[in-house]
């Protein structure tokens, strides 16, 4: 199942069949849009995004698609 969060122009899409919740987006995240939630990645704070795309590089699981990336 993919969650999708979305805000303007940026989506990022959490693939929850592949998160296993181990944080790397949260820590990676500079401005700390990710948190977990029942052990998987949620976008909570989109608008605040930098588009650096570091939560996708983190992802050991390939979980993490962003628009910008």
């Amino acid at each position: 199942m993919k969650k999708e969060f979305k805000e303007g122009n940026i989506t990022i899409t959490v693939d929850y069949d592949k998160c296993k919740g181990s944080g790397e987006c949260v820590t990676a995240c500079p401005v700390e849009i990710f948190e977990l939630v029942d052990g998987k990645a949620v976008a909570k704070k989109i608008a605040e995004c930098i588009e650096c795309c570091a939560c996708v590089n983190a992802c050991p699981y390939n979980a993490i698609e962003h628009s910008s990336c």
